[in-house]
């Protein structure tokens, strides 16, 4: 199963539209979790929203998660070793204030597990290619590894000096 998760703060009826759209080419259901956005999906099943515990299940259960750009999502698919396609809100298509989330794609593009997507057509070319394979647990680790070290350093700088 194919999770789409668009966060909990904002619409976002272009993703949606657009899965809905390329739902039916694929070779697996989709399930969405779509907020309060005015567009409904004809073409696979979703909800509004889901309880901690049915959220965590699906994502547990699905083989890749399609999402904005949130890193608390990006965060999710690591730890649960899920491949993820980012597609970004812009703030061209009024989607969000600003263009942080193209920021975020941009600094996370080419990390294994990870695929970036601007438009349907390139979401339709990720999902079709089942090319998407999550980073390994030894990757992660070796990252978490780093990512800790780092932020211990700063956290260190930051106390005042007595």
């Amino acid at each position: 199963m194919i999770l789409l998760t668009i966060g909990t703060q904002l619409v976002f009826d272009r993703l949606i539209q657009a899965v809905d759209e390329i739902a039916p080419s694929l070779d697996q259901p989709v399930f969405g979790q779509i907020g309060d956005s005015a567009y409904e999906p004809r073409s696979f099943a979703w909800a509004r929203t889901l309880a901690p515990a049915a959220f965590e299940e699906k994502f547990r259960s699905a083989s890749v998660i399609v999402s904005h750009a949130g890193i608390g999502t990006v965060l999710t698919a690591q730890r649960f070793g899920k491949p993820i396609i980012l597609f970004p809100r812009e703030a061209r298509f009024g989607e969000h204030r600003n263009d942080h989330q193209l920021a975020t794609c941009a600094q996370l593009a080419g990390r294994q597990g990870i695929a970036i997507a601007h438009t349907a057509e390139e979401l339709r070319a990720v999902l079709q290619s089942g090319s998407l394979a999550p980073a390994s647990a030894e990757e992660l680790q070796a990252k978490r590894g780093v990512f800790v070290s780092e932020l211990s350093k700063r956290i260190a700088a930051l106390k005042p000096k007595v």
